[in-house]
């Protein structure tokens, strides 16, 4: 690890807060398998295991299927994901990889999640896919090992 952000001051703050707005996300009425879903397709996307190893166990512990979370990767070949999450696998896709695609998220990827998202849950994905990228980005910047996380060990972070 290069650098442990939660053990400086403003990484320290910085993290409250990154978590705080995580939290929001966590109580807004997208559903919870989809918000599993993008954390972990975003990064597999983004390479970072610390956020893979994070959000797998957070979905183990949470009931999610194991056979649905190996699949994630290749979700459009499994039959085993709701439209729904189809739909929010491929606008995670398409907002994970913008250099990819000129004008981002695609019309046709929009209208298959408006169809089965309100706009409430649509903010709450809209800024998931946001928040999911920017600690991607941090974790493998700061390199971050993966495989020590347990689930629940950041409530404190947010609860303090």
């Amino acid at each position: 690890m290069r650098i442990n952000l939660m053990e400086t001051e403003l990484g320290g703050k910085l993290s409250k807060r990154f978590a705080g707005l995580a939290m929001l996300i966590e109580h807004s009425t997208l559903p919870g398998t989809v918000k599993e879903l993008v954390n972990i397709r975003a990064s597999q996307i983004n390479g970072c295991g610390f956020c893979l190893d994070m959000h797998t166990k957070d979905a183990t512990a949470a009931g999610e299927d194991p056979q649905r979370l190996h699949l994630v990767a290749a979700w459009r070949e499994a039959t085993i994901y709701t439209p729904a999450e189809r739909a929010a696998l491929a606008f995670t896709e398409e907002g994970t990889r913008l250099a990819d695609h000129h004008q981002g998220v695609s019309d046709a990827t929009w209208a298959a999640v408006s169809e089965h998202f309100d706009d409430e849950q649509l903010a709450a994905l809209i800024t998931l896919v946001g928040v999911i990228n920017a600690a991607n980005r941090m974790n493998v910047i700061a390199q971050t090992p993966a495989g020590s996380y347990q689930p629940g060990m950041f409530q404190a972070l947010v609860n303090n």
